[in-house]
């Protein structure tokens, strides 16, 4: 056996028996043998063939008994009357053998009955729980491993959680405590907790399994029972498929990174299709390649014209002298495809698909036709059904749309063309700069992980936002997205996160994989920052650079308004903000400056009668001590201090503090007349993330920032 235990030949003779006579799925004694392969605990059984054998059996595992219909054509077992539990005399157990016996034929007739399992009961009470444990091949992420509570309850209450394969010790664990009902696993009402780290172990040896054999397509461990002990696996079910094992073509790094700069950053751009029509996608391009500013070459590929915009217009791109970079497409589908061949002979690196009638009208075949085209030139798609795509460095709009030319450190994507639309929109009026705005439409190629190994490595972009409605490469994006997001915040809106309702599925574990968390923990697992709305999204990719790293957790709200104050309190609450406990020195020091009538501790209100004086030195203090790391302010409009005077001296002692080198992040929530609108904007010019009517926000604004700071390991 290897050093880690496992007895990988022992399962490897199961899995060749089940392929050899043609099986989906392991029978339970079959699956018992894998899961004491890997350490798996199950309890004590027998595989029994007559009313007599199980008999025998139970006597020597000793009452009460479990028994279990065995059958390869039945996977439900207690849909099909095939379970009996707590037999405790050798009457009841030949009685019970006879009964799931004619349950089973009387269920499925053509049953392959291999016999009955008569298993050891286990213990219930108070410190016994059931939960389930598994492992499902997802379509997006490949092998995910789950754990939630089990038993009748798994499908009901679905609390449950997933982590991509293989997890780690760290990881495993994170899933024990991460569930709702993570309390009552640690012990309730006189309870004893269960063994977080047995549990935690069981995880990490079902990930290690189905890593080793990725033809396992899914494992069902459910109930498992976990005690203050230890953790045992009651109901085995293993279902097994080769093409689990399969894995998408995946370019490496540095290829990517070849195409991607080719594409961001090119030399020369021709343009398919290009036309001196005024309302022609082709004429919009070019348009905004020429108005945009783009310095390099600009070649229009039009066989009917002589010249466009005053550049010379070739026949074909063959024709085109020198080297070209990128391919913009603006012509009709059914031509992509000749035209695809012409610039893959050129050795363009990326062909930039704007037209639409692909995957996403029905027609896949021809999709289809222009990845192997591409392929087989190796040039990088981007779209089709795109709008295009932006990078301000290079004063690169290749799109036809508006040129953009806010320069910044935001990189934006999107998967569909109106919520471009509204990035584009967006960042005009909030003027966001951007580094790029990226279509990537029907992802027939290039996809979120490309753009992401090239935004890591871009001095260009400090922040990457992106919508999507799927992932191609799941697995792929997250741990590309895991290795980006320790350096840069990664933002993701995730359309269609409403669970529909699971497919139907031949296991819980297959069931619950098919809901929205998946998506939401291994979002998470890799660090990415999940926004849920669009306007979210943006929010986050605006104000998230603005903010300093924050140092610790200690979150303080320094108000003008009691309201404000709770409401702010309870978004701290809603983001995961830990609001810090104020020591008897610095509630001292806080009631130095607010009137009697105030409130220290935290909420800090000063009341909102108080001059422009009383919010400099609240503000200072917060920032001047050490145990406090970020600050919420909620003001208030009044006379005493009108909004642009709080707006002007909240910039000007921030400022001070910076330039002493006290960088901590601050952002604000005004409530008042329409004057809080132009101090809200003045704030945020000056690098404090502030809103007006809204004490949601900026708190939301700041715990995205806190959960990327904590993901990346910042917050020590």
């Amino acid at each position: 056996m290897p050093d880690n235990g496992y007895d990988r030949a022992a399962v490897e003779n199961v899995l060749a028996k089940v392929r050899a006579e043609g099986r989906a799925s392991l029978t339970a004694p079959e699956g018992k043998r894998v899961c004491d392969a890997y350490g798996i605990a199950t309890p004590a059984e027998a595989l029994a063939k007559s009313s007599e054998g199980a008999v025998a059996f139970a006597e020597e595992i000793g009452y009460p008994v479990v028994l279990k219909i065995v059958s390869p054509d039945i996977l439900h077992k207690t849909e099909a009357g095939g379970v009996l539990v707590g037999l405790r005399s050798a009457n009841e157990v030949a009685e019970g053998y006879r009964t799931i016996i004619h349950n089973a034929k009387n269920y499925k007739a053509d049953a392959d009955i291999t016999g009955v399992q008569v298993q050891q009961q286990l213990p219930t009470g108070n410190d016994v729980h059931e939960v389930i444990v598994g492992a499902v091949t997802d379509e997006t992420f490949g092998k995910i491993v789950a754990f939630g509570l089990g038993g009748v309850l798994v499908e009901v209450l679905k609390d449950v959680t997933f982590r991509l394969a293989p997890t780690s010790a760290s990881e495993a664990l994170s899933m024990v405590n991460g569930i709702a009902a993570a309390e009552i696993l640690r012990g309730v009402r006189g309870a004893q907790g269960v063994d977080a780290h047995k549990l935690a172990d069981l995880i990490h040896r079902v990930s290690d399994l189905v890593t080793d054999f990725p033809q396992l397509a899914e494992v069902d461990l459910n109930p498992v029972l976990a005690t203050p002990g230890g953790a045992t696996a009651v109901d085995v079910r293993i279902l097994v498929d080769e093409n689990a094992a399969k894995e998408p073509h995946r370019f490496t790094q540095d290829e990517i990174l070849t195409a991607m700069n080719r594409i961001m950053k090119p030399a020369a751009v021709a343009v398919i299709g290009a036309s001196n029509e005024e309302g022609k996608i082709g004429n919009s391009v070019m348009k905004n390649l020429v108005n945009g500013g783009f310095q390099g070459e600009i070649h229009p590929i039009n066989p009917k014209a002589d010249e466009i915009l005053e550049r010379k217009a070739f026949a074909s791109i063959g024709d085109v002298p020198g080297d070209v970079d990128v391919a913009v497409f603006a012509i009709p589908a059914k031509f992509v495809p000749a035209a695809l061949e012409e610039v893959g002979r050129k050795g363009v690196a990326g062909a930039i698909m704007i037209p639409s009638g692909f995957g996403e009208t029905g027609n896949q075949e021809l999709q289809d036709e222009i990845v192997s085209i591409a392929r087989k030139h190796g040039v990088r798609i981007l779209g089709p059904n795109i709008y295009g795509y932006y990078y301000t460095p290079e004063n690169l709009s290749a799109t036809f749309c508006t040129p953009y030319d806010v320069k910044g450190g935001v990189a934006l994507s999107s998967q569909s063309g109106g919520i471009g639309m509204a990035i584009l929109g967006f960042s005009r009026s909030a003027g966001m700069g951007v580094s790029a705005i990226v279509g990537v439409g029907n992802k027939a190629d290039i996809d979120e992980d490309d753009l992401l190994t090239f935004f890591e490595q871009d001095p260009n972009t400090q922040l990457v936002a992106m919508h999507l409605e799927d992932l191609k490469d799941g697995r792929s994006f997250a741990e590309t997205a895991k290795r980006v997001s320790e350096k840069k915040p990664v933002v993701v809106l995730k359309a269609g996160r409403t669970d529909q309702g699971a497919k139907a599925a031949s296991s819980h574990t297959g069931a619950l994989a098919g809901n929205d968390r998946v998506y939401d923990d291994i979002l998470k697992q890799s660090g990415v920052i999940r926004a849920p709305g669009l306007n979210d999204l943006l929010e986050y990719a605006r104000g998230i650079p603005l903010l300093a790293t924050p140092k610790g957790e200690n979150v303080v709200i320094i108000t003008g308004a009691g309201g404000s104050g709770v409401l702010l309190s309870d978004a701290c609450v809603d983001n995961g903000l830990s609001l810090m406990s104020i020591p008897d020195d610095l509630d001292a020091a806080f009631r130095k400056f607010i009137p009697p009538f105030g409130a220290a501790g935290n909420p800090v209100d000063i009341t909102g009668g108080e001059p422009p004086s009383t919010y400099r030195n609240t503000i200072a203090l917060g920032l001047a001590d050490d145990r406090i790391h970020s600050l919420i302010l909620g003001y208030w409009h009044t006379i005493v201090t009108p909004p642009m005077v709080f707006a002007k001296l909240v910039v000007d002692v921030v400022e001070e503090y910076r330039a002493n080198g006290i960088h901590k992040p601050v952002v604000a929530s005004l409530a008042g007349d329409v004057e809080v609108e132009e101090a809200s904007e003045y704030l945020y010019r000056n690098g404090v993330v502030a809103y007006p009517y809204t004490t949601e926000k900026p708190v939301a604004v700041l715990g995205a920032k806190y959960r990327w700071a904590r993901a990346a390991g910042l917050l020590g």
